[in-house]
């Protein structure tokens, strides 16, 4: 069988393909014109929220106006790349609590990058401030979180995209049209998602006093008041099932998403997870190290398997997607797709770099150059959306659908017994036990959302 590799020059020369991706806003990325400067504050100025933050300076008018953490270090460093970065080389304003921040601007967007613990309540409370929002994936930590961001977002009529960047990534739209809307891999009735990556910190620090130029009550919001034992940045936090819903949480949202977007799945109809800590024992990590969970859709399965240990079943697939048809196999991931035929020759789609448009990128720290394509996509489609009323393509509700179907997993993990969920009445179905879980306790003083009442 030979290879036929496809790239997005080639690919694009053919019949319609330019028209079809340019409708698309990804045909190449155009610094988006706006009839004022928007006003844009990021919440969370760690990592992950600079980086979406810098994609979206790079393609629009924009006056990044507030930042906000509860690091003084990491705010502070944060206002100085700001200041670097976007065209008025202004400090923006610093704040340490989201709410004031909230109070004091008039903004036109937000992103959010904070742990996934507050992700709900402040994109929640900057909706009803009169913004849009960026809203970093996982939308929520329980599944009436993310029922409730959903209902702000409409009663308040404010778009709100998901940091679930897959549904703008370049290669992956080009194999969409080019395989599954050409219907190359005829009826299709099996998936699988996966990841292998030894990404489980599960150390042993000890308790340490709290340095001063972290406000540890605050970062800690309404999650449970863990013993201080260091800064709880990057890794560190998404050990601990207090703050988010482990690997499931982080990382299936993204291919379950993605496969979601790609056949026009809706919610599963039951969720079936087993798993647990199987090998990683000795240190304080008590999220799952071992994890399959089965997404029920019609007359279709979509399983996840994460490992965090040991090798990856496909070395050239460790995060992925495997859609698996009558006449062939779609492959992909954040680097390439692949389709493999039963007969005839393999189509590659390799990975979008954008090196040469926006050399910045290159000396930016700990950038996904893969994945930058695809977010500053996801922040032009989010101002078009802003300007039309269309919704986004990663609109809240699909961010919803893909978070809670993955907290679902982990209940029905957790429970030892399937579920199905009621969207409509947000209760799993003939389970009182199970629907009690669909809210997590919050620490006084804050108060769980509700979505009759946000």
């Amino acid at each position: 069988m030979k290879n036929l590799s496809l790239n997005r020059r080639q690919f694009i020369k053919g019949s319609g393909a330019t028209l079809a991706l340019a409708s698309m806003g990804l045909m190449g990325m155009n610094f988006v014109k706006t009839e004022k400067t928007l006003q844009v504050a990021l919440i969370g100025s760690g990592w992950y929220g600079k980086s979406d933050l810098f994609r979206l300076i790079q393609i629009a008018d924009c006056e990044v106006v507030a930042l906000c953490d509860v690091d003084a270090n990491m705010l502070k460093e944060a206002g100085e790349l700001v200041s670097q970065r976007q065209k008025s080389g202004k400090v923006p304003t610093l704040y340490k609590d989201y709410r004031e921040l909230l109070k004091n601007h008039k903004l036109d967007i937000t992103v959010i990058g904070s742990p996934d613990h507050w992700h709900a309540l402040q994109a929640i409370a900057a909706i009803k401030s009169g913004s849009h929002v960026y809203l970093q994936k996982p939308i929520s930590v329980d599944v009436i979180e993310g029922e409730s961001v959903v209902a702000a977002a409409r009663k308040y009529n404010k778009m709100v995209q998901v940091g679930v960047q897959r549904r703008s990534t370049p290669h992956l739209w080009d194999a969409k049209r080019e395989i599954l809307e050409k219907n190359k891999l005829g009826k299709i009735s099996h998936v699988e998602i996966c990841c292998y990556y030894h990404m489980r910190a599960n150390g042993n620090p000890d308790v340490q006093p709290v340095p001063d130029f972290l406000d540890y009550e605050m970062w800690t919001g309404p999650a449970p008041l863990r013993p201080y034992d260091g800064l709880p940045h990057t890794r560190w936090w998404r050990t601990f099932m207090e703050y988010g819903n482990g690997i499931t949480g982080d990382m299936c949202v993204h291919m379950l998403d993605t496969v979601r977007w790609l056949l026009a799945l809706d919610w599963p109809t039951k969720i079936t997870s087993t798993g647990g800590i199987y090998v990683q024992k000795d240190g304080k990590s008590n999220i799952s190290d071992t994890q399959t969970a089965i997404f029920e859709f019609d007359k279709l399965n979509v399983v996840w398997q994460h490992r965090s240990w040991g090798a990856p079943v496909d070395p050239e697939y460790p995060w992925a997607f495997k859609i698996f048809g009558e006449k062939g196999t779609l492959a992909g991931s954040t680097m390439k797709a692949e389709f493999i035929p039963m007969e005839g020759e393999k189509v590659l789609f390799d990975v979008l770099y954008e090196r040469e448009k926006y050399p910045e990128d290159l000396t930016e720290d700990r950038i996904e150059l893969n994945a930058a394509p695809a977010t500053r996509r996801q922040m032009q489609n989010l101002i078009k959306s802003i300007e039309t009323g269309e919704l986004p393509v990663a609109d809240i509700k699909e961010g919803h659908i893909s978070t809670a179907s993955c907290i679902l997993a982990n209940i029905s993990m957790e429970l030892g017994r399937p579920l199905v969920y009621d969207p409509q009445k947000m209760e799993v179905v003939n389970d009182p036990e199970a629907t009690a879980k669909l809210r997590r306790p919050y620490r006084a003083p804050w108060v769980h959302p509700e979505p009759d009442t946000v």
